[in-house]
């Protein structure tokens, strides 16, 4: 599988030194004790700088698959010390001390089947004094072991993603604070006891309470206060809706649905619908339904042997789809609470386990032995067929495109209009014609015009050919997305596959390995930094500011093919966060930002109130708060969005008017809310909905002065030499939204 390189994230790297710079004699490492050695603190230097391995405070790891990443320094510092002595075969890592001149060879023979592998024996060779030292620990009862495995190796190891998934866990119970304590078997262990887990392969999973684990938490914890009353679908169930998930003839489960608002109405949009609840609804039988809805409960049961159980029975009880969601780890979220297990106890004396995005994911992936989606924050889904989680995966990267419209009067066309819509629609729809069987319109389109195909080119007689070859390359380019995303998890047997997609790889890429090598072709482009940030550069579509590029969602699907990779890379895994309508596209790091303002639409000049940032090195996710009184607020928003966005032009006559007034040229002390009133205010200017004013109350003698630099304003526009199709971009590099202040976000 091929993934992407993350490694050149655009941030500057001091020069590499020649080994001649760093303190040598001679450059030729020979086994001989009395050539010179590098100074120790070029050891250090190089050692610290190194993209791969992990760092002690008096030493540097590294597997001996990653020797190869390593400067020339180090190379061939160790080299001299491997010709030493012949008995290195079958070391897994390589230790460097950073304050002696000594490197040892460290033997784990269960370095990739044992997620904390024991330490078997050791080689430490003297580089000043070329003395060999063995140990052995083949014997002990309590040796040495590892952990973070994927720091001593690539990203290209083949099972880094699973080392790392494992360390993810851990820190995110916390079981990897205190190293002094762990570093042993037995240390190890009794951490893992305290904790009530235990690590089956590179899966971290919960131990059953046993009674004196509850007995060690006495508090009464009340979990039907936890259950809300709700004036609407819940976000979960509603984000089931809007894909489309509920066709006809489904049935719906809701497990633990507090006061049933969800089976309500669900029940009234026409489907069978049911709940249980241990404390609402105790009375009603759990059964099985196509649709289950787990949502907001684990996250709620203190037991943590109770909230897996509570995972595995409505899992159980899916047919097809089963929702999955639970509170996510936000600002301040454990302020003013009491710690209490894995979790919180809030103030209504409720049980609260505030999970990470990735976490959840994680934990449900490893109790369920699944793949689940991430569709908003806080909320997965799991299908149980695994082409319909293909489909939903395909859908979720699949453009809008819009059927091109009638040019040319053809009298077959005009007359068999009504009966080649339906044609129109399905090719406009999948990029290619439909196969036998896939239109329900087939048998009576045939009828007049004997197939599909000859139907097809009388449709291309009265509209523009180019035009479907545009719609055909844009569906092409969403399934390269698409699979190349796979990569990242597991690529998909073809036969998994459902049957519409199947027949689109056969008709755009002709063979499914083809679409496989496209894709790989695709991710792999990622690895190289600038293009990236070439892409940003080009783009027609967003804000571009010197090292983003920001756009609204809805023009997410315009962007190049290269850049929705690169934010698939993020919201495939993590998802975006709710209600997040502007996407920031780093360059300077590689990082995407999701960005909410609530009233992008209503206000000329939006206040940012939250963001979610997702480092696409390891995945960590942050989040922030804006303090209201002050937010960061936008300007230019027609460079987010499309010419086709419903308010495009209102958009536009805004940012024309303020540009003549000269309320943007200092955009230094805009970008924030205080700045932006004291601007309005010096130019006697007040806001109404879409359109600028003067202040009643202002100046005369200011009012004139003003007026008169509008008018030069325009006259010299008027002079201007006409600008080219980048112009608009252009001055969107002057926002309120400068780099400076945005880097917060």
């Amino acid at each position: 599988m091929v993934q992407p390189d993350y490694s050149d994230d655009n941030i500057e790297i001091p020069k590499i030194p020649k080994i001649s710079e760093l303190g040598l004699v001679n450059e030729n490492y020979l086994p001989n004790q009395h050539q010179c050695l590098p100074e120790l603190s070029a050891i250090a230097f190089a050692c610290k700088r190194s993209p791969v391995g992990k760092k002690l405070p008096d030493a540097f790891y590294i597997h001996i698959s990653a020797l190869s990443t390593l400067e020339e320094l180090l190379q061939a510092y160790e080299s001299r010390a491997r010709s030493v002595t012949a008995q290195t075969h079958g070391a897994n890592l390589v230790k460097f001390s950073t304050n002696q001149f000594k490197i040892s060879y460290l033997f784990y023979p269960d370095f990739d089947t044992d997620p904390h592998p024991g330490l078997q024996a050791s080689i430490q060779v003297n580089l000043e004094t070329l003395e060999v030292t063995h140990r052995d620990y083949s014997q002990s009862q309590n040796p040495p072991i590892l952990h973070r495995k994927e720091t001593f190796v690539t990203p290209e190891y083949p099972l880094y993603q699973q080392f790392a998934a494992l360390t993810k866990a851990q820190e995110s119970l916390g079981l990897l604070t205190n190293t002094q304590t762990i570093g042993t078997r037995a240390g190890w262990e009794e951490r893992l006891q305290a904790y009530n887990v235990e690590i089956q392969g590179h899966r971290l999973i919960q131990r059953q309470a046993t009674i004196s684990t509850l007995e060690s938490f006495p508090r009464q914890i009340e979990r039907h206060k936890a259950a809300i009353v709700r004036n609407d679908l819940s976000r979960p169930v509603r984000a089931a809706l809007e894909a489309g998930l509920f066709t006809p003839e489904i049935t719906f489960f809701d497990y633990g649905c507090g006061h049933g608002g969800d089976v309500t109405r669900i029940s009234q949009q026409g489907f069978i619908s049911a709940g249980w609840d241990p404390y609402y609804l105790p009375d009603t039988p759990p059964t099985p339904a196509d649709i289950v809805n787990l949502g907001y409960v684990i996250n709620v049961i203190e037991d943590t042997g109770e909230r897996r159980q509570a995972l595995v029975n409505a899992w159980e009880l899916t047919r097809r789809l089963l929702i999955i969601s639970a509170q996510v780890t936000l600002a301040d979220t454990n302020k003013g609470t009491i710690a209490y297990g894995d979790g919180v106890v809030t103030t209504r004396n409720t049980f609260q386990k505030y999970y990470e995005q990735e976490e959840l994911k994680i934990y449900i992936d490893q109790v369920l032995g699944v793949d689940a989606i991430p569709v908003a924050l806080g909320i997965y889904f799991v299908f149980r067929d695994e082409a319909q989680a293909q489909l939903f995966r395909a859908s979720r990267f699949r453009s809008r495109a819009t059927t091109p419209r009638v040019k040319v009067e053809v009298k077959g066309f005009e007359d068999y209009k009504e009966l080649l819509t339906p044609l129109m629609s399905f090719v406009t729809e999948r990029g290619r014609l439909p196969s036998k069987g896939e239109l329900a319109e087939e048998a009576e389109i045939c009828s007049e015009f004997r197939t599909l195909k000859r139907a097809y080119h009388v449709i291309l007689q009265a509209t523009d050919p180019e035009e479907w070859q545009a719609i055909a390359q844009k569906r092409r380019q969403d399934l390269m997305l698409y699979f190349a995303l796979c990569q990242f998890s597991r690529r998909p047997k073809f036969s998994d596959l459902a049957l519409p997609v199947q027949e689109d790889i056969k008709a755009l890429f002709g063979t499914y390995k083809q679409a496989g090598i496209d894709a790989e072709a695709m991710l792999y482009s990622l690895g190289n930094t600038e293009n990236i940030i070439e892409r940003c550069r080009q783009s027609q579509i967003g804000k571009k500011l010197a090292n983003s590029l920001w756009v609204h969602i809805s023009a997410l699907e315009n962007l190049d093919p290269l850049l929705r990779l690169y934010e698939g890379c993020a919201s495939r895994t993590i998802g975006r966060m709710q209600g997040a309508n502007v996407i920031k596209i780093h360059t300077k790091s590689p990082k995407i930002s999701y960005l909410f303002y609530p009233d992008f639409d209503t206000d000329p000049h939006p206040a940012l109130q939250t963001s979610m940032i997702i480092d696409l090195r390891d995945l960590h996710v942050s989040y922030r708060d804006f303090d209201q009184d002050n937010p960061p607020v936008l300007h230019y928003k027609e460079a987010l969005v499309t010419p086709d966005y419903p308010q495009y032009e209102k958009f536009t006559r805004l940012t024309r008017q303020e540009e003549e007034w000269g309320l943007l040229d200092d955009w230094r002390s805009i970008t924030h809310r205080s700045g932006w009133l004291k601007c309005l205010e010096e130019h006697c200017t007040t806001l109404k909905g879409y359109q600028l004013l003067r202040r009643k109350d202002a100046d005369p003698y200011k009012l004139k002065v003003l007026r008169a630099a509008v008018n030069t304003r325009r006259y010299q526009k008027r002079q201007e030499i006409p600008k080219n199709d980048d112009s608009k971009n252009v001055s969107a590099t002057t926002d309120g939204e400068s780099e400076s202040s945005s880097q917060q976000t």
